[in-house]
This record gives structure tokens, C-alpha cells and sequence, in this order.
């Protein structure tokens, strides 16, 4: 199964914010979506880092409540990793346990097309057993 069959089963929508808004704003845009990552955005396309609730709990922790002030730019990840449409879920699976992320922003010919969770490639590997599960025991059953 490729990156582009789980696009087409979400919100195509992708919650992004400036590098300069504050990380206050952030937070509130992520509760108000109810996820947790947003892409962040600036002046090179198509993206500029991502900003977690990984990240808030780390700023929290070292400079308490003084980091809801900060910029998204100070405490967003900077080294992305993306994939493109056509990258499988297995691969993607690989990248997310190999880098312990849990959100990779989908990018296709330069353009931010998606973002896919750990949620999304958990969903569809356990669709995928139920279909090979249903199979299986209609095999079983027609003998």
C-alpha cells in the first residue's frame, strides 16, 4: 500500500503555522485540531520544520513557562524528514521506528500534499490484517 491510498482517506487539510508565530499559538491551534504536530512554514518552500507537543515538553522543561512566548522558530525541528506519494507504508513504518517520529509530512514535486501520523500507518496496517484475516477465513470456509 503506497503513502497516496492513506492520503485518501483523510482530511486533505494540512495545520500549519508560521516560524514566527509564538508557541503559545501553536498550542492552540494544535488543541483546536486536536493533533499533534503542525508543519511549520517560512520562506523556503515546502517547509521549514515541524512543530510537536514533543517539543513544547521539552522547551517546558528547560525553560518553563517563559517558552509559550518563544517563537515557533526556536523550538520547531529543523532536520524533517518527508516522503513522497508514492513511498509505501511499509517504508514509512521503517522511517517512523528507525527516527522514533510519529508525524512525516507527505511532499510531492515541492508542494506540501499531506501529513501522515503514526495513528494513520497503525490504521491501515490493522485494516490491512482484518482484509487478509477476512480472506483467509473465507478460504477456510469454502473448502
Amino acid at each position: 500500500m503506497q503513502v497516496s491510498s492513506l492520503l485518501e482517506s483523510k482530511q486533505q487539510d494540512v495545520a500549519t503555522i508560521s516560524q514566527e508565530r509564538t508557541v503559545n499559538d501553536a498550542l492552540q491551534l494544535l488543541k483546536e485540531r486536536g493533533i499533534g504536530a503542525l508543519v511549520v512554514t517560512g520562506p523556503k518552500p515546502p517547509l521549514v520544520g515541524i512543530f510537536s507537543e514533543r517539543d513544547v515538553v521539552r522547551a517546558l522543561a528547560t525553560s518553563g513557562a517563559d517558552a509559550l512566548n518563544m517563537t515557533v522558530a526556536e523550538l520547531m525541528s529543523t532536520d524533517v524528514k518527508t516522503c513522497d506519494v508514492t513511498a509505501t507504508v511499509t517504508e514509512l513504518m521503517g522511517l517512523m521506528t528507525e527516527r522514533r517520529i510519529r508525524h512525516v509530512p507527505v511532499v510531492h514535486e515541492q508542494q506540501l500534499v499531506g501529513m501522515i501520523s503514526i495513528g494513520d500507518v497503525v490504521k491501515a496496517r490493522f485494516d490491512e490484517l482484518e482484509h487478509e484475516k477476512k480472506d483467509l477465513l473465507d478460504y477456510v470456509s469454502a473448502r
